[in-house]
């Protein structure tokens, strides 16, 4: 197989759904060779999404994009940084989940090439670390514009530690629409298990 997957824990709790993503490096003095996506090797592994959409993004230092989810169409994400170095999050919001309502992170870095699986019903968001940084992600849906959701990045419920791995931020570059962003309600219907959107 050319890819080690981790289930991903909270507080001792398995995540369903939710994965860190190792692949294989095969270098020599030339340069390197991976794969960064196998579907017989994801599927083996228990992840049979499809992918129908690339995305990819460049930013400075102390950009911070999210925390975002879609509500019709939600969308599953293998996210990976191509070029530096980005904290990135995913916040459960499966009303049943045992881990509804927290979050996950895990520093994504091009030198490392390792990636990130995070499935229907979280919300996303990753601050950048490095100088720039290019940041890449296959989608299991399109984007929908009518659909867009998020939460605020600093909301206190949620308690991202944002400064444990950045610890210049005050301020992050926030976009205006993520400044507007509302804060997490732990009563409200978010997504079901299987990521399918269940709010008003």
């Amino acid at each position: 197989m050319a890819f080690e997957f981790k289930q991903c824990e909270i507080n001792g709790d398995k995540v369903e759904g939710l994965f860190e993503i190792q692949p294989k490096i095969f270098g020599d003095a030339r340069g390197y060779f991976l794969e960064t996506y196998s579907e017989k090797d994801f599927f083996e592994a228990g992840l049979k999404m499809k992918f129908v959409q690339d995305n990819q993004s460049k930013s400075s230092k102390g950009v911070l994009r999210g925390l975002h989810f879609q509500t019709q169409h939600p969308q599953g994400k293998l996210v990976r940084a191509l070029e530096g170095k980005v904290y990135d999050v995913a916040v459960d919001l499966r009303k049943t989940s045992a881990t509804f309502g927290k979050y996950y992170g895990v520093i994504l870095d091009a030198e490392k090439q390792n990636m990130f699986y995070i499935p229907e019903g979280f919300a996303h968001g990753f601050y950048v670390l490095s100088e720039q940084a290019t940041f890449a992600y296959k989608c299991t849906d399109f984007y929908d514009p009518k659909g867009e959701g998020g939460l605020m990045w600093n909301d206190p419920i949620i308690g991202i530690d944002w400064k444990s791995v950045a610890h210049e931020i005050s301020e992050p570059n926030l976009s205006e629409k993520d400044k507007k962003h509302p804060v997490f309600d732990v009563n409200k219907d978010y997504f079901d298990i299987n990521g399918k959107w269940i709010g008003q």
